[in-house]
């Protein structure tokens, strides 16, 4: 009976990191779809719905950091410009879903809100901020 119960116990959270991400994983979904609707391609792994090519090699390119960005996690889902830059940051990208897992809504603004401090004081908005050190760190593991 325990055993259920703890089964149970394990749903139940995921389904409340799943909701808290959902804001962000529904802008995903409608940039997947635009994807799709443009010859890209997409599929699931695990809790993540990854989609890549048609109009998001242009909209990733314009990522406001050295050379665009090649892929990005909004959510639980993943975009990036071709398939071999999904392989490529897998391990990455899975950082940053686990980040909007605990921070929800709120972690975009959070995001931001330490690139802009970051930059006003003289660091990389990007590679200095705490999210992407975080996700970074795991890939030298």
């Amino acid at each position: 009976m325990w055993h259920i119960m703890l089964m149970l116990a394990g749903y139940v959270h995921l389904l409340i990191r799943v909701l808290w991400a959902l804001p962000w994983t529904t802008l995903g979904l409608l940039l997947g779809l635009a994807a799709l609707a443009t010859g890209g391609g997409g599929k699931r792994v695990g809790r993540v719905l990854e989609f890549h090519g048609g109009v998001l090699q242009q909209l990733l390119r314009r990522v406001p950091i050295a050379g665009g960005a090649a892929a990005m996690t909004l959510g639980h889902v993943v975009i990036a410009r071709a398939k071999t830059d999904l392989d490529r940051s897998r391990r990455h990208e899975l950082i940053h879903v686990a980040q909007y897992e605990r921070w929800g809504p709120l972690f975009v603004p959070a995001y931001l809100a330490c690139s802009a401090w970051l930059w006003l004081r003289g660091f990389d908005a990007y590679l200095d901020n705490p999210f992407e050190e975080e996700a970074y760190g795991i890939e030298e593991v």
